[in-house]
């Protein structure tokens, strides 16, 4: 495989190893880490707790920077969320950063506290619709630039802006990456470099074609891998392994984050299965896993985060798994989805789906929408609608 790299700091407790040669990408720093540019890949995670709960949110943060995250995401959705960032960052020894949702202008609040700010170009144009995209970045770029923060332009398949994914017709990867492109563009005209691109799916297939086409067009750009939804283990870690042993054997990728759904007490386990996984990939153990979604039943549930309105999303979606065990011959996939963020719009291209709110699951088949149920109804409900499936 050619020249060898580093793949982890050995300053974050992790033993010195060799990686596949990696693409040619551009320093990004982030606060005292950099990544791209042959430095070691990042694993990263995403706090499960609600930003405003401080004391929670310290603690599971510090236990995701002990467990060797060099990046740790929060969420940040109100001007609460925002206020809390401030005495989190103050007495957290973690590395921040902060994803966006749909409220972009709170990078102006959070970015004097963070290392790194996350948005999702499909979110930006939910707001403020009579203002351009162009211009909503420009405020997050300099709220980035004034307080030393690096960005991540954060695409995900289901939530490509629709005036984009509708010039792409049924070729989402290609929405995605336009996306992405579209929005390195609008940085690089407004001067700002240090940034770092995702292009996400809960489908490792589009995944290892999304990054793989992105990097052809723009190698030098640094990317954060992830299989988003990726679900409950040992599923999830498998999806997970499967896009990052075929992008980064081919030198792509230079930090990346696991996506299970755990309850919160086990949201470290997602740096050790990263690890695990580079660990084999620098050793040259490449495994031998399954096709998800060609012709079995696919189980997609988002990661645990703090967009979880109730904590019974992650028992729900362990549930769904034990439910339709007897389904697993058919080429169906169930989305779980844990928030009104993510939920209503990535369970559209599921046969069925799930999204949570805080006291009642709404149900879908495909996009159409099939009522909303409590915790106790909605698995009879489920399991009828997925009968009614097969037997169509």
């Amino acid at each position: 495989m050619g020249d060898c790299q580093q793949v982890a700091d050995p300053a974050a407790g992790w033993h010195p190893l060799r990686m596949p040669e990696r693409n040619p990408t551009r320093a990004v720093r982030i606060g005292p880490i950099t990544i791209g540019a042959g430095h070691p890949i990042a694993v990263q995670s995403m706090c499960a707790t609600h930003t405003q709960d401080i004391e929670a949110t310290v603690e599971q943060a510090t236990a995701l920077h002990e467990a060797g995250a060099g990046v740790v995401r929060l969420a940040v959705d109100s001007k609460k969320d925002a206020e809390a960032v401030a005495e989190i960052a103050a007495r957290c020894p973690a590395t921040l950063c902060i994803d966006l949702q749909e409220s972009y202008r709170l990078a102006v609040d959070v970015a004097p506290h963070v290392a790194k700010l996350r948005y999702n170009p499909g979110h930006l144009y939910h707001h403020e619709k009579s203002k351009s995209a162009r211009d909503k970045v420009a405020l997050v770029a300099e709220a980035a630039a004034g307080n030393d923060c690096a960005i991540r332009v954060g695409v995900n398949c289901g939530s490509v802006d629709p005036a984009v994914a509708e010039q792409f017709g049924d070729d989402s990867v290609g929405a995605m990456v336009a996306s992405a492109l579209e929005h390195c563009g609008y940085l690089d005209d407004l001067g700002f470099d240090r940034y770092v691109v995702s292009l996400k799916d809960s489908d490792p297939r589009k995944v290892i074609e999304g990054n793989q086409r992105f990097a052809d067009e723009r190698p030098e750009v640094p990317l954060h891998l992830g299989v988003t939804e990726a679900g409950l283990l040992p599923d999830g870690a498998i999806k997970t392994r499967i896009a990052f042993e075929q992008l980064i054997s081919r030198g792509i990728g230079d930090t990346i984050r696991v996506s299970l759904t755990l309850p919160n007490p086990r949201k470290p386990e997602e740096i050790s299965v990263g690890r695990e996984i580079l660990e084999d990939i620098a050793g040259g153990r490449f495994r031998s896993v399954p096709d998800f979604g060609a012709d079995r039943l696919n189980i997609i549930s988002c990661p645990s985060c703090s967009r979880v309105e109730n904590e019974a999303f992650v028992e729900l979606a362990e549930a769904v798994r034990e439910l339709t065990r007897y389904a697993e011959e058919h080429a169906l996939t169930i989305a779980v989805m844990g928030c009104r963020v993510n939920g209503p719009g990535e369970t559209d291209d599921a046969d069925l789906g799930l999204w949570c709110g805080p006291a009642h699951v709404n149900l879908k088949r495909g996009p159409e929408s099939l009522g909303s149920y409590s915790y106790d109804e909605i698995l009879p409900r489920l399991r009828a609608e997925l009968d009614r499936l097969i037997e169509s």
